[in-house]
């Protein structure tokens, strides 16, 4: 069974600034410009696939992120290692709390919170119709997610890898790979993931009255 998309307001084509409304679309329809033929409005067959798929990934790499060693050092015959979680604990012990925190909420809070929270919504609405608590969780998902910074992280890391490669032997432990995996994984998300697809699956007929 199809589902229909709600008319859009006016839109303005990317290509020759034309104004004009888009109908309502059924899965698997598109919308072109009246004047030039570019693309408007794409309504995919499935809307939710893609993004679950992709989250269902995004959720793996952060657990390999999190449970496996960040980086392996070894100087002077002495090796230590760390993870996300533990680099940032270290933080607080040598005084630097408040990076610590800024680290650890950006590097393993957000993107956990992200992740999770869009997995249980993308979950929930392909069931068909969701409940209206759904809107909830999909809101903090989209709070969350612009203080989702593994690109920076990784960026940090690969400077911090050039100095200490002067000092000692550094391996990449396989946290590292699951950063860079998020780097990719989370625009992905955001680039397929439509939020408006999800308001339509929400059944706001069993929301209580306040």
């Amino acid at each position: 069974m199809t589902r229909e998309r709600p008319g859009l307001d006016t839109v303005a084509c990317r290509d020759c600034d034309l104004l004009q409304r888009v109908p309502c679309l059924h899965d698997g329809e598109r919308a072109c410009c009246g004047r030039c033929g570019a693309l408007l409005v794409q309504q995919p067959a499935d809307p939710f696939t893609r993004p679950l798929a992709l989250t269902v990934a995004a959720a793996t790499a952060l657990v390999i992120a999190n449970c496996t060693p960040l980086l392996l050092l070894s100087a002077a015959g002495r090796e230590s290692s760390t993870t996300l979680a533990g680099g940032a604990y270290r933080m607080w012990e040598q005084g630097s709390e408040v990076t610590a925190l800024v680290v650890g909420f950006c590097a393993v809070a957000a993107p956990i919170g992200y992740v999770g929270l869009l997995l249980a919504v993308l979950l929930m609405v392909r069931r068909g119709s969701a409940p209206h608590w759904v809107a909830t969780p999909l809101r903090v998902a989209d709070r969350l997610r612009p203080w989702s910074m593994n690109d920076v992280l990784l960026l940090g890391l690969l400077v911090a890898l050039t100095k200490i490669a002067q000092l000692a032997t550094v391996i990449a432990g396989p946290a590292l790979y699951a950063v860079a995996a998020l780097v990719l994984l989370l625009p992905a998300i955001v680039s397929c993931f439509d939020a408006r697809a999800v308001w339509r699956r929400i059944d706001w007929a069993t929301a209580r009255p306040n």
